[in-house]
C-alpha cells in the first residue's frame, strides 16, 4: 500500500510539473496575458458604461423645410434631429443641407472637431473633401468615419447636397486651423 501511495505521489508531482512547464511557454504565457487583458477591459469598459449613464427617451423628427436653420458654418443649414436632447448629450445627429453655390474660398477652411465619434452619410448630391492630404469624393449612399480630430476641409460639393451627421458627444469643439 505504502509503496502504491508513493508511485501515486510521484507521477502527480511530475504531472503537476508537466502542466506548470507547459503554462509557463512564452506562447502559452502571452496568450493567458492577452486573455487576462481582454477581462480587463471587458470589466472596465462594463464600470465606465455603469459610471456614466445617459438617460433615454424616444424621440421622432419628421422633415420639414422650414426645420433647417443656420449654424457653426455660412454655408451650410442644420435640421437638428431631436437625438441631443433625446439622449441627454451622449450623442447628436442632424442633417446638414450644404448652401449653393460651393464658394472653395470660403468652404476650405482647415479644422477638426475635439469628439469621440463623428459619422457622415451623404443623403443627396456630392461633397469632395480632403482629410489629412487624401482626397475624397463622396456621392449619395456614400458614408465616411472621421476619427477624433482629423484635420480636413470641404473643397466642393453639389448644389443639392445633403447629409446625415452623426457626432458624439453632443457638445463638441470646432478648432479652426486657417
Amino acid at each position: 500500500m505504502a509503496r502504491t501511495l508513493r508511485k501515486t505521489k510521484t507521477a502527480a508531482r511530475k504531472t503537476s510539473a508537466r502542466k506548470t512547464a507547459a503554462r509557463k511557454t512564452p506562447a502559452r504565457s502571452a496568450a493567458r496575458a492577452g486573455k487576462t487583458a481582454r477581462r480587463s477591459r471587458g470589466k472596465a469598459r462594463g464600470r465606465l458604461a455603469k459610471a456614466k449613464p445617459h438617460k433615454q427617451r424616444f424621440t421622432a423628427s419628421h422633415h420639414e423645410t422650414s426645420a433647417f436653420e443656420g449654424g457653426l458654418r455660412r454655408y451650410a443649414k442644420y435640421r437638428d434631429l431631436g437625438i441631443a436632447a433625446a439622449t441627454g448629450g451622449l450623442a447628436r445627429a442632424h442633417v446638414i443641407k450644404m448652401v449653393p453655390p460651393c464658394d472653395p474660398a470660403e468652404v476650405s477652411k482647415r479644422h477638426y472637431h475635439d469628439v469621440e465619434f463623428q459619422m457622415v452619410y451623404v443623403l443627396k448630391g456630392w461633397i469632395k473633401g480632403e482629410y489629412e492630404g487624401e482626397v475624397v469624393t463622396m456621392r449619395e449612399g456614400s458614408a465616411w468615419l472621421q476619427p477624433p480630430k482629423i484635420e480636413h476641409a470641404v473643397l466642393d460639393y453639389s448644389d443639392d447636397c445633403e447629409l446625415l451627421e452623426i457626432i458624439l458627444p453632443a457638445d463638441f469643439e470646432t478648432v479652426e486651423l486657417e
